[in-house]
């Protein structure tokens, strides 16, 4: 499913029409980079309203971010508290930004597949009790927003996603 892409409203950039410019950027630019990029910054908000941001490692698969951490972690805990994040790429000249839900996973065939993922992705052994003894976490995003720093006026593109 490819979700709407839409020119956003960014008054006082001087982003150009949606027919000027390179144009909008298609979904498939925006996954390539949430599938290639080695790194995300995941930003939570903790229970007293500051935001946190980290470093993870994940995986971009069937339209959401997946990633762990430890179950105790500021992160988790925050996601405890408010399951709302967003999830960024590690190329600040092609970033793609991903906001939306996320659940913590559970299920142990879900949790291996994305433990396959990771390995594959990080070229590491670890196993799914790793992650089962951790936490697994899926984002599925409410909305997307990517620029190509090449056309910085022309290129800025938001995806949604349908609730």
């Amino acid at each position: 499913m490819t979700p709407a892409a839409s020119r956003p409203y960014m008054p006082g950039y001087g982003i150009v029409a949606a027919d000027e410019g390179r144009g909008l950027l298609p979904w498939s630019w925006a996954e390539d980079r949430l599938v290639a990029s080695h790194d995300y910054w995941l930003a939570t908000v903790t229970p007293d309203g500051r935001p946190h941001v980290m470093p993870v490692w994940g995986v971009w698969d069937e339209q959401a971010a997946w990633f762990s951490s430890s179950g105790t972690s500021r992160k988790s805990r925050n996601l405890a508290a408010n399951p709302r994040a967003v999830i960024t790429t590690d190329n600040p000249l092609e970033p793609v930004v991903v906001e939306g839900d996320v659940e913590r996973v559970g299920e142990q065939d879900v949790i291996a597949a994305f433990a396959a993922r990771v390995n594959t992705k990080y070229r590491t052994d670890y196993s799914v009790d790793f992650f089962v003894d951790n936490a697994c976490f899926r984002l599925t995003p409410s909305w997307v927003f990517a620029l190509d720093e090449a056309d910085f006026t022309g290129t800025p593109t938001r995806w949604t996603f349908p609730a």
